[in-house]
C-alpha cells in the first residue's frame, strides 16, 4: 500500500485494511486515536466494499472463540446497518431533530464560528481535530464525538450546521451515519447528550489532543449544567489557525466533455451505471458486452459540496471503472439511456432520488436481516435483526456471500 496516501482509492488497499485487522485488539484499543480501528469508512461508504465482505474477511482468519454474533467488532458493523435502517424508513427527516435535545432549537445558531473552522479555538483536543479533518479527510470516531459535542454543548451550534460542514470535509462522508450520529451527541436522536472531559481526551489520545485548562477541564455535573444552559462559553481565538479547504459543487477534476453523444453511444447496449456510491467489483452476472457508464449525480452535488481531496478520492475510482465521469442531473442521465437495451446500478440513498425510471436498481448488499418497521433504538433494531440467530454464520450477508461465491458467474 501506498504510504504517501492515507486512503489510496483501489480495491486492492481496502482489501488490505481487511487483511490488516486483528479483532481482539479492535476490541481492546478502538476508544484509543492510536488504536487498531479498520480505516475501513471510505471504502465502505463509497462501495469499494460491503459489510458481508469486510466481515467475511475478518472471520476467515479470527479464531472462533474470539468472533462471535456479540462482538464488538459485530456490533460496529451493526451500527452502520442501523443508520441506513433509519434513513431507508425516514428519509429526509434525519436532516431536523428526531425529537428535543437539551435546549429548544431556537437557543443553537445555525451558523459554525469561524475559529471552529480555522482550527483556533484554543482547546487543543477541538483544533486538532479540525487540523486532522481537513488534513486526511477522516476522523477516529471518538475524536468526532468530541468534536460534535464542543460544537452542540459548548458553543451552542445547532448539530445540523456542524453535520453539514463535516459531511463536505469526510472522504466517508454518510448522510444517515454521518447526521445520525451528530444527532446521537446533540441529544436530539438519544436519551441524552454526548458530554466529554480533558480526562477522557487525555485516556485515549496522544499528548498534542490533551486539554488541561480549558473549557472541556471540568466535571461532568458542571458539563451537563452548561449543556442545559443557552448561553455559549466565550470565543477565545488563538493563533492564525488554518484555512478552511474549499468545497465544490462540481468535480474539479477531468469529465466525459460532452454528454450529448451518450445516447448514441449507449443505444441497444446493455448499461451498469458506477456511481460514487458503487465502486465495488463490477457484478459477476452482467451481461456479455455490458457498457459501463461513470455518472456524477448532479442534483446530488448540488446539495452537498464536496472536498478536492474527497472528488478526487472517489473520482480515481470512477475513472478506473469507466474513463472519466460524466456529471449529469437526472434529466439529461434520462435522455441518456433513453435507447439502451437494459440499465442496472446498485442502489443506494444517496442517488435513488436521481435515477430514472428505467433503470433496474438492485439491492445494496445487506449484512443482517432486513427489519421492516423503524427501531427507535439500536438494540430495538439490533433485536429484531439477529432474532433467531446463534453464531455469524446465521448473518443472511454472509450466507448470500457464500452462496454467490459457490455459484459459477
Amino acid at each position: 500500500m501506498n504510504t504517501q496516501e492515507p486512503f489510496p482509492a483501489t480495491l486492492a488497499a481496502a482489501h488490505e485494511r481487511i487483511a490488516a485487522l486483528r479483532v481482539a485488539e479492535y476490541a481492546r484499543t478502538r476508544n484509543a486515536l492510536d488504536g487498531a480501528v479498520t480505516r475501513l469508512s471510505p471504502y465502505i461508504t463509497h462501495g469499494f466494499v460491503s459489510l458481508p465482505e469486510v466481515l467475511a474477511g475478518v472471520a476467515g482468519r479470527a479464531v472462533p472463540q474470539r468472533l462471535s454474533l456479540q462482538h464488538k467488532f459485530v456490533f460496529e458493523l451493526g451500527w452502520r446497518e442501523f443508520f441506513q435502517h433509519l434513513w431507508q424508513h425516514r428519509g429526509s427527516g434525519i436532516l431536523a431533530d428526531t425529537h428535543p435535545g437539551p435546549l429548544p432549537a431556537q437557543a443553537y445558531t445555525r451558523e459554525l464560528p469561524a475559529d471552529i473552522r480555522q482550527a483556533r479555538t484554543g482547546v487543543p483536543v477541538v483544533d486538532q481535530a479540525v487540523r486532522e479533518l481537513y488534513a486526511t479527510g477522516y476522523l477516529h470516531n471518538h475524536a468526532r464525538m468530541w468534536l460534535a459535542s464542543y460544537v452542540v454543548h459548548l458553543r451552542k451550534v445547532h448539530w445540523r450546521a456542524g453535520a453539514d460542514w463535516m459531511l463536505a470535509h469526510l472522504l466517508d462522508g454518510d448522510l444517515a451515519s454521518n447526521h445520525l450520529s451528530w444527532q446521537w451527541v446533540a441529544g436530539t436522536g438519544s436519551a441524552k447528550p454526548y458530554l466529554f472531559n480533558a480526562d477522557n481526551v487525555a485516556r485515549h489520545a496522544p499528548t498534542v489532543w490533551h486539554s488541561p485548562g480549558s473549557v472541556v477541564d471540568a466535571s461532568y455535573e458542571t458539563l451537563e449544567a452548561r449543556a442545559r444552559t443557552p448561553e455559549p462559553v466565550p470565543a477565545q481565538p488563538v493563533g492564525e489557525g488554518v484555512e478552511e479547504p474549499l468545497v465544490y459543487t462540481e468535480p474539479p477534476l477531468p469529465l466525459q466533455a460532452n454528454g450529448s453523444t451518450l445516447a448514441s453511444e449507449l443505444s441497444e447496449r446493455d448499461v451498469w451505471i458506477v456511481h460514487p456510491w458503487a465502486l465495488g467489483a463490477l457484478p459477476a452476472d452482467l451481461p456479455a458486452g455490458c457498457r459501463t457508464l461513470a455518472w456524477w449525480p448532479a442534483e446530488h452535488h448540488e446539495a452537498w459540496p464536496w472536498s478536492a481531496a474527497r472528488w478526487r478520492f472517489v473520482g480515481t475510482r470512477m475513472a478506473e471503472l469507466d474513463g472519466p465521469p460524466w456529471l449529469g442531473n437526472q434529466r439529461q442521465l434520462a435522455q441518456a439511456l433513453s435507447t439502451a437495451r437494459s440499465v442496472q446500478t446498485l442502489g443506494n440513498g444517496h442517488v435513488m432520488a436521481w435515477l430514472p425510471a428505467c433503470v433496474t436498481v438492485r439491492p445494496a448488499p445487506r449484512l443482517f436481516a432486513e427489519v421492516d418497521r423503524p427501531c427507535p433504538s439500536f438494540f430495538a433494531w439490533w433485536k429484531r435483526a439477529t432474532q433467531g440467530m446463534r453464531s455469524l454464520s446465521d448473518l443472511p450477508g454472509l450466507q448470500t456471500l457464500e452462496l454467490s461465491a459457490a455459484t459459477p458467474p
